[in-house]
């Protein structure tokens, strides 16, 4: 009976990875609505690229090692009892996934680029004003961020106006719209 289970599982985490790599670019995967605007959810992913240690690609992967391990292991005289081949059929399964997890993970953030700032990479960075910044409206600084330069809708954090061309410092971020504090200017002797 193990043998079957064994073999059942082996089955279908091959028919499933098969599936998936012929079907999954077929029907897109992927789905975009146009709605506009930014939105930073916060920390849900650490702001790492990669995949989920529970994503369907580490989970076939689990499952196909634990049947394909499970047919060794059933096959082998001194690993034949089910209390033995299946706890090494499933460590089996688990370093294949953990592997799997660790070669995605490891490929994924060596080709991962975005050409969109954070928000934690902005805070204390000092920008300039390109349109004036009213004392209760809003202007427009500029800003660099891996030598790439932005540009973002600003208000002033203590309310005062500040004129173009000032450099500022960018203290926090609300709803998309930066708030600055201009730097005062050193004295000199």
């Amino acid at each position: 009976m193990d043998t079957w289970i064994y073999g059942i599982c082996l089955a279908l985490g091959l028919l499933f990875s098969l599936f998936s790599a012929i079907l999954g670019h077929v029907f897109g995967g992927d789905g975009e609505i146009g709605t506009g605007g930014h939105a930073e959810a916060g920390m849900a992913d650490s702001g790492l690229p990669g995949v989920s240690f529970f994503s369907p690609t580490v989970m076939a992967a689990f499952v196909t090692a634990f049947g394909a391990a499970g047919l060794i292991f059933s096959r082998i005289e001194a690993t034949r009892s089910v209390w033995i081949s299946a706890p090494l059929a499933a460590a089996s399964g688990g370093v294949i996934a953990a592997l799997t997890f660790w070669f995605f993970n490891t490929m994924f953030r060596k080709t991962q680029a975005s050409s969109e700032a954070r928000v934690a990479q902005t805070i204390g960075l000092t920008a300039s004003v390109i349109t004036p910044i009213p004392a209760d409206g809003v202007g427009e600084i500029a800003y660099v961020v891996a030598n790439t330069r932005y540009s973002a809708p600003a208000r002033s954090e203590g309310g005062v106006p500040i004129p173009a061309g000032r450099t500022v410092t960018i203290k926090r971020m609300v709803g998309g719209v930066f708030y600055v504090e201009p730097i005062k200017p050193e004295s000199s002797p």
